[in-house]
């Protein structure tokens, strides 16, 4: 959200944000909030807020009485399911608000679940459905909170800029209203008007302090109106979980099928084709073993070899989807033995109380390995550490070398895939990865013993 608002209104975050063209700001952001876009748009927000409110707040109260003083007709059903319509149709414009005016993005909510068509199954999907409900309840409990976010917003937003600006109409009143200024206080023999230069000054200074905190007590309004938003707007946990699980299936199905299309690779280019020319081979010394006994001997020597590449070719193929190693000794001796193989020194430290399960055992030994073998070919590094240890329910992985840096999970790189692997079961890839390094490579994956 944060990243959207310097986008669009300009960054409130810090005295080292920075400007229009990425020059850095010159007022520090105190002092920059009641002039930035971010903040009138979220006071326009606040205004707009109200009327919408008593529109929307209106319509559900009045279909709903209706609806409900009809049940005991069959006219109080199809009532009741038209106002749920109409209050998803506000939903979809209070998102659109406060995509506009926040820039807060929340994404549409579940579709009708129907069976069937027709009007019959259209009424009954709209009653059944949580987030037509959650629309109802919306429109609710806005209108109260738009109520106050208004009179509060509005009255310190002009009250603010009134009393800041005082010094620049303050000649009004001796003018056109016959007072020497603002009046302060009256009773029946005292009248206390604002009108020499220190109460004047005195006054826009608290305008000043006024239209400061404006700003900040708005953004503080808002943020409820983004949680009812993103609460009752959006789609429900279980859909969201739903549409997560869907996506995680797919990623698990395109990771299998990837590593098959590997596997058949890896066996059709390596060790098929050398027990190929084996065969051949083999045929040749037997047609020679008669006629030329050393050339049979020295082609059967050659062949031996070729069994020897061909075994270690199918032991590595075999160690890339699932060691013995680590189904045996688990995860230390298996990491150990794939730290061997690194082009650098790594250390490898493993502290588990027990073993977690298989999947997950796989997927973490799978991690280190691609992780290690990026540090073999791209890093440029003298040294490196692996670390694995369990945090409550979850278990971390911690890959750390001193090479160049520049590592980036985003795109098509292997990071990708990983990060990709690892959401598929709920975890986590964190790449923190500087240029000239050092690279820090966290991933988090859930226990299941």
């Amino acid at each position: 959200m944060a990243t959207q608002y310097g986008q669009r209104y300009g960054d409130c975050g810090g005295p080292g944000s920075q400007g229009a063209g990425g020059r850095p700001h010159r007022l520090p952001v105190a002092l920059r909030a009641p002039i930035e876009g971010r903040s009138w748009a979220e006071f326009c927000y606040l205004v707009l807020s109200l009327p919408i409110g008593i529109m929307t707040f209106t319509y559900s109260v009045t279909m709903f009485s209706i609806g409900a003083g009809l049940l005991v007709t069959f006219l109080g059903i199809p009532v009741l399911a038209v106002a749920l319509a109409g209050c998803r149709g506000f939903g979809a414009l209070e998102r659109a608000r406060a995509r506009g005016l926040l820039g807060l993005e929340v994404a549409d909510p579940e579709p009708l679940p129907m069976k069937r068509r027709g009007p019959m199954a259209w009424i009954g999907a709209m009653l059944k459905s949580g987030t037509s409900w959650r629309h109802m309840l919306y429109t609710v409990l806005q209108f109260p909170w738009a109520v106050f976010s208004f009179v509060v917003g509005v009255t310190l937003w002009t009250c603010g800029w009134a009393l800041l600006t005082y010094p620049l109409w303050f000649w009004v009143f001796p003018m056109y209203v016959g007072q020497g200024g603002l009046q302060l206080y009256a009773d029946e023999t005292h009248h206390v008007y604002l009108d020499n230069p220190f109460e004047i000054t005195v006054t826009a200074l608290v305008g000043l302090l006024f239209t400061l905190a404006t700003p900040w007590i708005v953004r503080g309004l808002t943020t409820v109106d983004r949680l009812l938003v993103h609460g009752l707007l959006g789609p429900s946990r279980l859909a969201t979980r739903v549409v997560e699980l869907e996506s995680d299936r797919g990623v698990v199905v395109d990771t299998a099928a990837a590593d098959l299309r590997r596997i058949e690779r890896d066996l059709h280019d390596g060790a098929q084709a050398r027990l190929v020319a084996l065969a051949m081979d083999l045929g040749l010394a037997k047609e020679k073993l008669a006629e030329d006994p050393r050339a049979a001997a020295r082609m059967v020597d050659e062949a031996h070899g070729e069994v020897k590449t061909a075994l270690q070719e199918l032991r590595d193929l075999a160690r890339g989807i699932h060691p013995a190693v680590l189904t045996d000794r688990g995860l230390d001796a298996a990491l150990s033995a794939v730290a061997s193989r690194c082009t650098v020194p790594v250390q490898v430290e493993v502290d588990l109380p027990s073993r977690p399960a298989p999947a997950i055992e796989g997927i973490a030994y799978f991690t280190v390995s691609e992780l290690l073998q990026n540090i073999s070919k791209h890093a440029r590094a003298s040294r490196a550490t692996v670390d694995v240890w369990r945090v409550d329910d979850r278990l971390l992985l911690q890959v750390v070398d001193d090479g160049a840096g520049g590592a980036d999970a985003s795109g098509g790189s292997g990071l990708a895939g990983l990060a990709g692997r690892l959401d598929a079961v709920d975890g986590i890839l964190v790449v923190d990865s500087p240029a000239g390094g050092p690279t820090r490579i966290t991933a988090e994956l859930p226990w299941r013993a």
